[in-house]
């Protein structure tokens, strides 16, 4: 196997995204909690830029590793300390979530190696920047005004929520 540029970044950020993820679900602290997800995050968009999906990229960095996690932030300031440490679980549940995962990583680990992956030719042709701020501002079947706009909501209806439970206390 020769590993070349792309191989090793990607290893890098695989293994940074594993690690960052676990790290995520095992801490006690919601705000570390809240800082390994970034690291996942930025792991996802790194791994867009790497595959030349630099709008994926862009949007996966603003929208979810900027939006989500100041949404995150917000929320976990607002309940306050008494919830900023999780209580202890018991053993059925730590059973549980390492059956899960064992399956998940069984069942991706065969999906893997048993399919058959295409070659992957790179991209011939350039697309027009017009075509691009249409398609970005258009609301027809393959545009992104609608998805956006469904973000945005769903942002607007987090914050009222915490908001709403920040006001009962």
């Amino acid at each position: 196997m020769i590993l070349n540029t792309h191989a090793i970044i990607f290893m890098g950020l695989a293994l940074l995204m594993v690690i960052a993820a676990l790290l995520a679900v095992t801490t006690r602290n919601i705000m570390r909690a809240t800082v390994y997800l970034l690291f996942v995050l930025f792991g996802t968009a790194g791994l867009y830029f790497i595959l030349h999906y630099t709008f994926l990229g862009a949007v996966q960095v603003t929208v979810y590793a900027g939006g989500i996690i100041v949404l995150f932030v917000f929320a976990a300031l607002l309940i306050g300390k008494g919830a900023r440490d999780l209580t202890h679980t018991s053993i059925l549940r730590y059973t549980a979530g390492f059956t899960a995962a064992a399956t998940g990583l069984a069942l991706t680990t065969y999906l893997i190696f048993t399919h058959q992956f295409p070659d992957v030719k790179p991209l011939t042709s350039v697309v027009p920047i017009n075509l691009i701020g249409h398609t970005l501002m258009g609301s027809d079947k393959y545009n992104y005004v609608l998805p956006f706009e469904a973000v945005s909501v769903l942002l607007l209806a987090c914050m009222i929520g915490a908001l709403l439970i920040a006001r009962k206390r």
